[in-house]
């Protein structure tokens, strides 16, 4: 359940014209379009065609007001928090939301793109963004790129009315989320769905699956792993794959979203040649005293630093980008437990990002969704 909320509950190559993708694009040309206020109006001879990315959300700047706005809009979601009892709404009123938004502005201040005024969540998902509209342009002007948050700006509303009014007929949604949870995909087709009640034209739609075993994420997600490896000045006694944790009690009611994490583990460990030993899956990001999925990542990696271990690497193979989870959370709260509980060297290894591996991998994904389309 990858998110950037600092609350943490349940919650390229050029394309060719030709529908098909070739099996060996070339690397990706610079992106002219950065979202669909950037296009043109739908050729008349083509119906208009939107690729909406859409990504969890941050908070719209690092302050406790912000922050605020951003985890209400975020846990009053009962997808994300299904209780909706009289005291869980004066807990979060008058005591997660008060001293939590603080801390976490704090947080937040700490990894902050000041030169954009915005979290790096949103600064690298605005970019795959453009450059996916730089790798589709061959398609023709009537494929138009934007992007969303399902929590606060840009809004899931607010771009699918730009993609409608720039003559969009068909739009393929892609939740950015590897693995699939009622709390993030299931929220994102929600937030789409009510946008589509309100319209009297609607336009077809498309929604990216989980791609947790997708054979080309697992080929990308091992060789970006092994080549931040090689650049480390260290070998690694183990590799922890870190997921977003999630409620237990989520999955007992039929959440698919542990199998599929365990699922990518596997396959992940097959690819790189490695045992449960040496790739070990953990969840992070607990929130509140219901008991969430295990093994505890903090929990493994001091466990890990006491039995001996002293090379340890976090990579997080459940988020397309890196966030206040992976470079807070992982690369300095647990970074911070592992040393002091006696390990020495630690490295989170960065997400897919917009890297070209990363794009490649979208564009594959976004090329199979198109098909007949494009």
């Amino acid at each position: 359940m990858p998110s950037d909320n600092g609350v943490d509950a349940a919650a390229v190559a050029e394309a060719a014209p030709a529908a098909q993708p070739s099996p060996s694009p070339p690397p990706p040309a610079a992106a002219p379009m950065a979202a669909a206020e950037s296009a043109q109006p739908a050729e008349e001879t083509a119906t208009g065609i939107g690729v909406l990315l859409v990504n969890l959300g941050t908070p719209d700047a690092a302050t406790p007001a912000a922050v605020r706005r951003y985890l209400k809009e975020f846990l009053t979601d009962r997808r994300v928090i299904e209780k909706d009892s009289l005291l869980w709404k004066l807990v979060l009123n008058g005591v997660i939301l008060p001293i939590r938004s603080r801390r976490k502005a704090r947080d937040y201040g700490k990894i902050w793109n000041h030169d954009k005024n915005e979290s790096p969540f949103k600064t690298i998902t605005r970019s795959q963004a453009e450059k996916l509209a730089g790798i589709l342009e061959p398609l023709g002007k009537h494929v138009i790129v934007d992007w969303a948050m399902r929590y606060a700006s840009p809004s899931i509303a607010s771009r699918l009315q730009v993609l409608t009014t720039w003559g969009c007929e068909r739009i393929l949604i892609m939740p950015l989320y590897p693995q699939y949870s009622a709390a993030t995909t299931a929220t994102v087709c929600d937030e789409v769905y009510r946008f589509m009640m309100r319209q009297r034209r609607q336009p077809a739609l498309r929604i990216l699956p989980a791609y947790y075993d997708d054979p080309y994420y697992i080929e990308v997600l091992a060789s970006s792993l092994k080549a931040e490896l090689k650049n480390l000045p260290f070998t690694p006694d183990v590799i922890v794959a870190s997921f977003h944790g999630m409620p237990k009690d989520y999955v007992a009611k039929g959440d698919p979203y542990e199998s599929q994490c365990a699922r990518t583990t596997e396959l992940l460990r097959a690819q790189m040649g490695l045992d449960e030993l040496k790739l070990i899956m953990t969840f992070q990001s607990r929130f509140g005293r219901a008991k969430w999925l295990e093994p505890y990542t903090i929990n493994t990696v001091k466990a890990l630093a006491k039995k001996g271990v002293k090379n340890l690497v976090v990579v997080t193979p459940g988020f397309s980008a890196d966030c206040l989870e992976t470079l807070e959370e992982i690369a300095v709260d647990n970074a911070r437990a592992f040393k002091r509980a006696g390990g020495e060297n630690f490295a989170a290894i960065p997400c897919l990002n917009d890297s070209e591996a990363g794009m490649l991998m979208i564009w594959q994904l976004a090329m199979r969704e198109l098909k007949g389309w494009v």
